[in-house]
Parts: structure tokens; sequence; C-alpha cells
């Protein structure tokens, strides 16, 4: 049963959309707005009937509030308001408002306009899931193209795109970044970080498949993947008009491997300097280099990866994204076992504690 949050401040009027609703919905009769912020740190609604004239906190200022909360920013608003005047109307749709409902309402009407908005929104979001799967299928297959041609990482790529979803998690639950986090779409970003490494396109298959440790001039050739990866990104956003996915998908590619102390490359940036993105990436790339098997070197032992992030914290890695990476370290175990044929060992020897 769909949610309704019911605001106003007059009690004849929550009560008469209420029991109007009732059966139908589950419809929560909120006297202000205030109460309504309150409420929805445990629930959030399918749909709020929102009066323009309240005390204290009226409509509008509630609406604008309601879009920059990260939680409740795309539930869809119905204004309930007594003023029939072209100004207000204009007012509302600007800050985002679905719809107008005068008052005093008639009930079937007031059900009939909610069944179709609430209609109208799951078609949109089915729509959006439809593009969404599309687009994430793409995403998959260029990653795909890229793991293709680098023999030595297999698995890489989808694996840290779960890493860095088990880190997204614990920062949101430990209010972490909250305000920069509850501006982003998750799944968008999730989808963006499959092409950091886009930019190992551009390397030799010599170099990216070499069977043991690089020279210095190939490693200076390898460092470039992450500016060809901004180039890679850049040509493919001037053919659309993509504003979000490939925004991010650029800051993975070209940041994740700046280091805290700003020892990293390309751009040699410290501390917050480097963009969230990067500084989550570091730690999820850094973490599967580690416990996977290279042609130079054996994998090391999860415990043994965790204690050098540990120890890097300060220096290559965020201090507090490493706290967050801690509280969660055995998820990343985990996840190492998804994509390519780099599995966990079965056994594991405790070198150092976590």
């Amino acid at each position: 049963m769909k949610t309704i949050f019911i605001v106003d401040d007059n009690d004849t009027n929550l009560m008469a959309a209420k029991t109007a609703l009732d059966g139908k919905y589950k419809a929560l009769a909120l006297p202000s707005a205030a109460r309504m912020f309150k409420l929805s740190e445990k629930i959030v609604p399918d749909l709020i009937l929102l009066d323009v004239d309240m005390p204290d906190m009226d409509g509008f200022e509630t609406m604008t509030l309601l879009k920059t909360d990260g939680r409740l920013k795309s539930v869809p608003v119905i204004f309930l308001t007594a003023k029939n005047d072209a100004i207000t109307e204009v007012r509302g749709f600007d800050l985002g408002a679905l719809d107008f409902i005068n008052k005093p309402f008639s009930a079937p009407i007031l059900l009939r306009r909610i069944e179709t908005h609430i209609e109208t929104d799951k078609i949109i979001k089915q729509s959006q899931k439809a593009l969404r799967d599309i687009h994430n299928t793409t995403m998959g297959v260029i990653a795909d193209m890229v793991e293709s041609r680098d023999k030595v990482t297999g698995g890489h790529i989808e694996r840290t795109q779960a890493y860095l979803g088990v880190l997204l998690k614990q920062l949101a639950k430990e209010g972490i970044f909250a305000d920069e986090l509850s501006s982003w779409d998750l799944n968008l970003i999730l989808s963006s970080a499959l092409l950091h490494d886009v930019g190992k396109i551009s390397i030799s298959d010599i170099i990216l498949n070499k069977p043991d440790k690089l020279t210095a001039p190939e490693f200076e050739m390898i460092k470039t993947h992450c500016s060809e990866g901004e180039h890679i990104i850049d040509r493919i956003s001037s053919k659309t008009t993509d504003d979000g996915f490939l925004k991010h998908a650029k800051i993975f590619a070209g940041y994740h491997h700046e280091k805290w102390d700003g020892t990293g490359y390309p751009r040699r940036l410290k501390g917050e300097e480097i963009p969230l993105e990067g500084r989550l990436m570091a730690i999820a790339d850094v973490y599967d280099a580690l416990v996977s098997e290279r042609p130079y070197k054996k994998p090391f032992s999860h415990h043994k990866a965790v204690e050098i992030i540990k120890n890097d914290s300060g220096t290559h890695f965020d201090p507090r994204i490493v706290d967050a990476f801690l509280n969660v370290a055995d998820e990343f175990f985990a996840a190492l076992g998804k994509g390519g044929n780099n599995t966990p060992p079965t056994t594991e020897k405790k070198e150092c504690a976590t």
C-alpha cells in the first residue's frame, strides 16, 4: 500500500483528506512541516499532500527544503491551497510541485487526482529503470572490452565496483561526507565506476600483458591511462547530453591514482583537492591489486592487504575513508570472489590484525 503524507495545520482539512484516502492508501496526517521532516527520518512517502499556507514554515519553504534532501527530493508533491491565483501556482510549479488541488476539495476528485499522479509516477519510474538497464548493459560491455585486453587483471572492474558499493553504504551509515553523498545517485555512481580504467584501451598490449615487472618507461606509459580515460570520456560526452554519469566516470578515470599526501598521479593533488570519487576508488583499486595474483607477485592475504591500507592512512588514503573501510573489511573479502578468475584463498594465515 502506498504511503501518503498529508501536511496541513488545519485539523478539519487533515481529517477530511485522511478519511478520503484511508483504505486505498496509508495516509499519515501531520500538522506541520517540522513533524513531516521528523517522520521522514523513518518513512519515505510515495507522495506528499502539502498545504501552502502554514505558520512557522509554509509550503514553499517546505518544498525548497524537500528538494535539498537526498532521500525526499524525488518524492512527488501536490500542493493543497485555498488560493486560486496564477502567481501561487507558477511559484509552486517552479519549485517542482506536481499539481495543485484547491480547498475545500471533493473526496472523489482528490482520490482521482492522486491515482492519476501515482500511476504516472509508476510509468515514469518503469521507463527510467528500462533506460538504466540499457545504460548499465552498455557500460558493462565497454568495461568488458577494456578488461579483455588486459589479461593480467581479470575481474578487476567488477570487483572494484562491488568494493565501492560496500564503502558507499558504510559511509552513508556513518554519516561521513553526508552533504556530498546526499546529492549522488548511487546506482549511477556505481555504474560510472565501471569506466575507471577505460584509458587502458590506449595502452599497448605488450605493456598491459607483460609477464614481468614493468620498467620505469613502461610504468610511465601505464600512468597515462588516467588522462587517456578522461579524453575518451570527453569524446563520448561531446556526442551526448548526459550531465551526470559521464561527469562521475571522468573523475573516477582521472583521479583514482592520486594520493592523499600529493605523491600520486597524474596531477599530484593533495588531501581534499582530490575529488571524493578518486579517494574512494583509490582504496577499492589498491585492495584488489594487493589481494590479486600478478605475473610478478603472489597475492597478499586479505589481512595483510587490510594492514597495508591501514598503515597508508593519511599518506596514500583519506583517513576517514580508511576508518570506514576497516569497519567493513570483511565485506571486501566477501566481494573478492566476484569477477574474473581471481577468487579468495580457501585458507588464510592471519598475518596481522584488522
